[in-house]
This record gives structure tokens, sequence and C-alpha cells, in this order.
């Protein structure tokens, strides 16, 4: 096949516009060969299933997110304990924007996951980054409790706390179109969210 690599993200290319106008479960392939000017036969050279199609324009995107993420939490895992306690939520504001950012950068794909992916792998994919969360305050409420001899949360808050933190960036990417506008509300959501991590511990004492 002459120029498989163009042909490969026409195809891309396509089926990001199908997926954004018709979701995953009601995109056509034969629609987004037919945009692309290749027969399914083309495709199916390139990509095993409609399921690896997406994964192809949604994964560029999301890999990038979990890097920030990662990092982030890489970083507060190395925080001391009694600052990671104290309530300084300007580190994670600083985090939360530049995630803030990310997202607007990449508004249609992530509208695209947040919104039209339902029946792939990745109708759950807020589930599985508030496991993310949930996890890292796991370890970290652990790491606090152990060097400042507090009580460890709950675990259903921590679970709460984590799946707030995913609904808030949720909301701001399907609600707020404008980024400087996400960029001035998380500033007072993080700042929310960081001083309810720290009561946590205080009520515990």
């Amino acid at each position: 096949m002459p120029d498989e690599k163009a042909t490969k993200q026409r195809l891309i290319e396509c089926a990001r516009h199908e997926f954004l106008e018709k979701s995953y479960l009601k995109a056509s392939l034969r629609s987004i060969c037919k945009k692309a000017g290749v027969t399914t036969g083309a495709l199916y050279f390139f990509f095993q299933n409609k399921e690896d199609l997406f994964s192809a324009v949604v994964d560029g995107t999301l890999g990038g997110l979990m890097e920030i993420m990662q990092s982030h939490i890489a970083m507060e895992t190395d925080t001391d304990a009694e600052a990671a306690q104290g309530g300084d939520a300007s580190m994670d504001i600083l985090c939360a924007k530049e995630i803030v950012h990310y997202l607007y950068q990449h508004y249609d794909i992530v509208l695209l996951l947040l919104t039209k992916s339902q029946g792939s792998v990745y109708e759950t994919i807020t589930d599985r980054i508030s496991d993310i969360f949930e996890q890292h305050y796991d370890r970290l409420s652990a790491q606090i409790a152990a060097k400042s001899g507090v009580p460890k949360p709950d675990r259903y808050i921590l679970h709460w706390m984590s799946h707030m933190q995913t609904d808030a960036f949720v909301h701001l990417i399907t609600c707020v179109k404008e980024e400087e506008k996400a960029l001035k509300y998380i500033e007072q959501i993080v700042a929310f969210m960081v001083a309810g991590w720290a009561e946590t511990f205080v009520r515990k004492k």
C-alpha cells in the first residue's frame, strides 16, 4: 500500500471526526473508510477493529495526561509529611493548572473520552483515574500517619475525596468552555480540597 503512514493518519483523523460526531457506539467504520477514501480492507490492514481504531485516536492524549498525573503523585509522595498534612495549596494549584491547561489543549479528545466513549474500554476512564488517586492518597495518608502520629483517615473518605477530585476536573471540562475561566476556578476548587484534606487529620487528633 503506497504511503502507508499517510493513509493510517488519514484514517485516524477521519475516525476522530466520526467518533466526535456520532460517539463510539454509533460510529460507522464504513463511513470512516469512505471519508478517508480507502476500503475497509485497508482499515483492517492497520487496525484490528473499532476499539483499536478508537485507541489510536485517544491514547496519545490519555498517555500525556497520565504522565502529568504520575509526575504530581511522585512529587507529593516525596513531600515532607508535615507539609503534605498542613494544607498549603500552592504546589497542588500549580499542578492542577498544568492538568487544566493540558485538558484544554486536547479539548476535543478529552470530551470524546468523557462523553462519547460508552461501549469502549474507555467508558470507565473516570473511575480508573479516581482509583489511581485513591491508591495514592492511601499511601500518602499512611506516610503522614506514620511520621506525624495521627490516625489515618477512613478508606471511604479517601475513596470519596478521590472521586470528588476527578469529578472537579470532569465538571470543568464539560461545563466551562474557556480555559482562562477554568484556570481561575481550579484555584478555588483546589484550595477547598486541600483544606478538606488537612481537616481530615486535624479532626483525628
